[in-house]
């Protein structure tokens, strides 16, 4: 029997969700993220839940999408419609957690990249390991994230620095930017994580829901959505474009590896 992607368990009134796929530091398949977007909405719906938790096993949170695999051709490849629909249904999973009623909170270890980083960013709370590293690096592979919440969150003249450049930052430098509410020891962060949400399950959950929903509202109301989409729109021709950079960035994957391609882009960074 395959392992489950996501993984989903109960303490008390914290639900506890999990990206379950640690040989591949939590990348995101289509499938992994249909997942979590079911598995959290099931979280959502628990009546003994009140506060839901969402972690990464293994040494990373989630470093993004999954671009290692698949390399046959693919019907969107070229087609910005449908790359328009795919990345549609990709940033409706990774908002899970802003749409759902009940606060979550990301737990974040080692890489939070990519999507990840996104996803991290749409909890109501993170609070991360003192090894945390975040950031979106799709710029450097000819692409950008497909949702553009970053610049929501920390302000446009940080956001387009860490985006431009494809940045990562610690997690001394997230909590500066408003990425991360707290850093802890990364041997606490487990400990630390469940005695936020217990102090969290102390507040009835109609009021963390009647509470999450006005700011939720209020931030939907100066535009929130509204900027999302527009950067989706941008973005999805630019995934069915051929970049002189992403061809042979593809070139090598097929030819070397993945990480023989990703060692080669990185190298031109150094």
């Amino acid at each position: 029997m395959a392992e489950e992607l996501v993984l989903r368990r109960a303490d008390g009134k914290i639900g506890i969700v999990t990206l379950n796929r640690p040989e591949k530091l939590n990348a995101l398949s289509m499938d992994m993220r249909l997942e979590l977007e079911r598995v959290l909405k099931e979280a959502d719906a628990d009546p003994d839940t009140s506060v839901v938790i969402l972690k990464g096993a293994g040494r990373a949170f989630c470093v993004g999408f999954d671009i290692g695999g698949g390399h046959g051709p693919s019907p969107w490849r070229h087609d910005p419609l449908k790359y328009h629909e795919r990345l549609s249904v990709s940033m409706r999973t990774l908002m899970t957690p802003w749409s759902m009623r009940k606060p979550v909170i990301a737990s974040v270890q080692g890489h939070a990249l990519g999507g990840g980083c996104e996803l991290s960013l749409f909890c109501d709370v993170t609070i991360a390991a003192d090894d945390a590293m975040f950031g979106e690096p799709e710029a450097m592979f000819s692409q950008v994230g497909p949702a553009f919440i970053m610049p929501l969150v920390i302000g446009h003249k940080r956001a387009r620095e860490l985006i431009y450049l494809g940045e990562k930052v610690d997690a001394a430098t997230a909590l500066t930017l408003g990425i991360v509410n707290r850093v802890v020891p990364a041997a606490s962060l487990d400990e630390e994580t469940m005695k936020f949400a217990r102090r969290m399950t102390l507040i009835a959950p109609e009021a963390l829901a009647a509470a999450k929903l006005a700011i939720s509202r209020g931030a939907e109301a100066q535009g929130f959505r509204v900027a999302l989409n527009a950067g989706l729109d941008v973005c999805a021709p630019l995934y069915a474009a051929t970049t002189e950079v992403g061809k042979e960035f593809d070139e090598r994957r097929a030819r070397d590896g993945f990480k023989s391609a990703l060692d080669w882009r990185k190298s031109q960074f150094e």
